[in-house]
């Protein structure tokens, strides 16, 4: 059976005897389908035996002895609907929580490191689009792994992340620190409710299928969480491209490389990308050359923009935030970035 909810369902009554499959099957089989549902059981054999299948499979908030009049049975259903209200709204609270810590991240990378956000956001369209390819139906921790897999980019000092962002040689020590960079990015995330597989796929961003990379802890294989595995072969063909190897090159290039892609997942992603990963621009939006002041969330940048005296404040292909904006502005109103700057609306 499916385990996909089965939707908004409040609550379900089960008998402990039914057809085909006892009340606790029942009530187990639901629970995979819809968690949230607050789950009753009526039954005339309330064992310790009974009770605690009931419990440990079922889940269910409370039992019902038969036989039970209305008027016992109302109060118990109106105590059920509240326990579903009160489930809904801690689920809102911590969705929203999720959705602005996750938002915090993203911004403070964008301020600390925008070169690497613009990466981030660039993966997480393309591994979108290849969970979306694969079959995976929920799809918001693969694609926030990718946004956030830079995130312990925050953790540099500046010297060292222009290094990063250029050419420049490392010494053994700083090799060291950039090694362990998922390390810092999942130990940001892992204290976040809900984000603990976003914080293992950053975390395995660089491991290899045959247990080589980062962290190196032996974790090989399909244990490597399928979101790392998909994000390692994204990652590595955004650096190929960057370098002008795309299409059957990189492939090959790719293939070259033993044991450390998943195979499997190596040719489906050109499959899904035969030739290069999902772009932010766009070939029917029209460009425009704006001032920074007219700006706006959500934009795309077509190429880097500039401050006066050369360094990159935005890398093409990045989305504008709200934070980012308000960086432009500052550094606007300080006469310190070159005007205009072309963009282009989101793809409708």
């Amino acid at each position: 059976a499916s385990n996909e909810k089965l939707g908004t369902s409040a609550l379900i009554v089960s008998d402990m005897r039914t057809p085909g499959m006892d009340g606790i099957e029942v009530l187990e089989e639901f629970r995979k389908r819809s968690p949230d549902t607050i789950r009753l059981m009526l039954t005339g054999n309330a064992d310790q035996h009974t009770a605690v299948e009931a419990v440990n499979r079922g889940h269910i908030f409370r039992f019902i002895n038969k036989p039970c009049t209305p008027e016992e049975l109302v109060p118990i259903i109106n105590a059920a609907l509240d326990q579903f209200k009160l489930v809904q709204i801690e689920h809102d609270v911590l969705e929203k929580t999720l959705t602005g810590s996750v938002k915090v991240l993203a911004e403070i990378l964008g301020m600390v490191a925008p070169e690497a956000l613009g990466r981030g956001q660039r993966l997480r369209d393309s591994a979108h689009k290849f969970a979306q390819f694969l079959g995976i139906k929920i799809t918001w921790s693969i694609e926030l792994g990718a946004l956030l897999s830079p995130i312990g980019y925050a953790s540099l000092p500046p010297v060292l992340l222009r290094k990063l962002l250029g050419d420049g040689d490392y010494t053994p020590a700083e090799a060291e620190i950039l090694r362990r960079i998922p390390r810092v990015g999942h130990e940001l995330l892992i204290g976040i409710p809900r984000l603990k597989e976003v914080a293992e796929i950053v975390l395995y961003q660089n491991q290899h299928f045959d247990g080589g990379g980062f962290p190196a802890d032996g974790c090989a294989g399909d244990a490597i969480p399928l979101g790392a595995r998909m994000l390692k072969i994204i990652a590595d063909r955004v650096l190929l491209e960057a370098d002008g190897i795309v299409k059957r090159k990189a492939l090959e290039t790719m293939q070259l490389r033993k044991g450390v892609y998943d195979p499997a997942l190596l040719e489906k992603s050109f499959i899904c990308f035969p030739d290069f990963l999902s772009n932010a621009l766009s070939s029917t939006q029209p460009v425009l050359t704006l001032p920074v002041s007219e700006l706006k969330a959500g934009q795309v940048v077509v190429s880097n923009i500039h401050s006066r005296t050369g360094a990159t404040l935005l890398s093409g292909g990045s989305r504008l935030t709200d934070m980012i904006l308000q960086r432009l502005k500052n550094y606007s109103a300080l006469g310190d970035v070159q005007e205009p700057v072309m963009v282009q609306n989101p793809a409708v």
